[in-house]
């Protein structure tokens, strides 16, 4: 068994909505919190500092902890590995300026020229439209619900 671990961050714009990512992957259409994995050598605020620059261009401030996984899970893609997970609030220091989508999956013909290839964008999603239904993966379902249950 491989344990893979993973730091996602939660923005929370201060007009009340949520960021997610829409991502085509190995197959799969999945819609996560911006983030990725921890890779040796890093600490986990400075592994989800170098995902939020990779994905989203910019500068972030991680925050404070919001949920580390707390049972097992299997991955979605391996079932030799399991995943542990950690989150954080995130606070960008710069705006923005990828392009914003409004439906799931809205990815660019070039994003998908090549079907086993993988694509990647983003989307905010309304706080009151905002629920475990809006993200895929498990345990982002769960950190959803937790942050509805908490403002």
């Amino acid at each position: 068994m491989t344990l893979t671990v993973r730091v996602y961050g939660v923005i929370i714009t201060d007009d009340k909505k949520v960021l997610v990512s829409d991502e085509f992957i190995r197959g799969a259409y999945i819609t996560k919190f911006p983030g990725g994995g921890l890779e040796i050598g890093e600490g986990t605020r400075d592994c989800l500092k170098r995902e939020i620059k990779e994905e989203l261009f910019i500068d972030s401030e991680i925050g404070d902890h919001l949920y580390t996984t707390d049972f097992y899970q299997e991955s979605a893609f391996n079932t030799a590995h399991q995943i542990l997970s950690i989150y954080y609030y995130v606070k960008p220091l710069e705006p923005i300026l990828l392009p914003f989508k409004t439906t799931p999956f809205d990815f660019e013909p070039h994003q998908v020229a090549d079907p086993k290839g993988e694509s990647e964008v983003i989307r905010l999603i309304d706080w009151d439209h905002f629920n475990e239904e809006t993200v895929t993966l498990p345990i982002d379902k769960l950190v959803a619900r937790m942050l509805k249950e908490k403002h």
